[in-house]
């Protein structure tokens, strides 16, 4: 794991109008990053890919909030590693200094890539949250790409108005560790980040934990981990986490994060966390 500016008034004019047609009478639509950029230079919104409408969640979760948005962010990109001098830019890090624009993230020992598993689930999440009457903005727009920067990633929430902002990713640590944790930022910049961000830190480690996933052997406590180094979670403007799906490094989880039904088990568990946060949590203007 590896941890455009301010909108001009045509691109939030289109954001706004995209996001308001998903009413209640109206299908719920995902926007990618491309979407958007193309709705701006055409004056004209456009839909992303139609939800996923086989993958749904518990019947519990059917008549939440609806008109939500949620920002996910997979982490890395799948061309990051053919392109070395774009990642060692440097980037705002949210916190007065700079860091490298991203990096190409992990893998497991037998090469499955972190960037095509954080992709996988991000777009698993999206079917799901898609079924439940949510909007959701990708980060990326697919899994050959380079970027965005992980300043980037921090600022979109905002810029398309999301309630929070989750970004996905799978670690590499020591084979020995294993576990998931939720990073959150701290100490917070804004008051999204202070307890709005904690409570959705705190909603995505109970429902991974009720899906029977353990928390980590190796890094936070509990399964959270407040962080001052993410420069995703430093400049979000909204509530944010991010959370560490398993240790790719450990030979269970590898097999774990490999398998398309475990992958599913994760995103049907990231979405129960996001789910549960919104039910508790309506909008706010930040």
């Amino acid at each position: 794991m590896t941890s455009t500016r301010r909108a001009a008034p045509l691109l939030l004019a289109v954001l706004v109008g995209l996001i308001a047609g998903c009413g209640a009478g109206a299908p719920m639509r995902s926007i990618s990053v491309a979407s958007i950029s193309e709705s701006a230079a055409a004056a004209s919104g456009s839909a992303a890919a139609a939800p996923n409408s086989a993958a749904r969640s518990p019947g519990t979760h059917t008549a939440r909030a609806r008109e939500r948005t949620i920002l996910l962010n997979p982490g890395h990109n799948g061309g990051n590693s053919a392109h070395p001098e774009a990642m060692a830019k440097q980037v705002p890090d949210g916190r007065g200094g700079t860091k490298a624009c991203d990096t190409s993230g992990t893998s497991t020992d037998a090469g499955y890539p972190e960037h095509a598993f954080n992709w996988d689930v991000a777009l698993r999440v999206r079917g799901l949250l898609n079924a439940n009457g949510i909007n959701v903005v990708l980060s990326r727009d697919n899994d050959t790409g380079v970027g965005p920067c992980v300043d980037v990633r921090g600022e979109l929430a905002a810029r398309v108005n999301a309630d929070a902002a989750v970004s996905i990713h799978a670690d590499g640590a020591s084979p020995g560790g294993h576990g998931f944790h939720v990073a959150y930022p701290n100490p917070a910049r804004n008051a999204a980040q202070g307890a709005p961000s904690v409570a959705m830190a705190t909603e995505l480690r109970d429902a991974l934990r009720g899906a029977g996933l353990s928390i980590s052997t190796y890094l936070g406590q509990d399964g959270l981990a407040p962080r001052a180094d993410l420069a995703g979670l430093n400049l979000s403007q909204r509530p944010a986490a991010l959370v560490e799906c398993a240790n790719m490094r450990n030979a269970q989880e590898a097999a774990t994060v490999s398998n398309p039904t475990g992958r599913q088990l994760y995103a049907q568990a990231i979405t129960n966390g996001i789910l549960n946060w919104l039910a508790h949590n309506p909008p706010s203007a930040y």
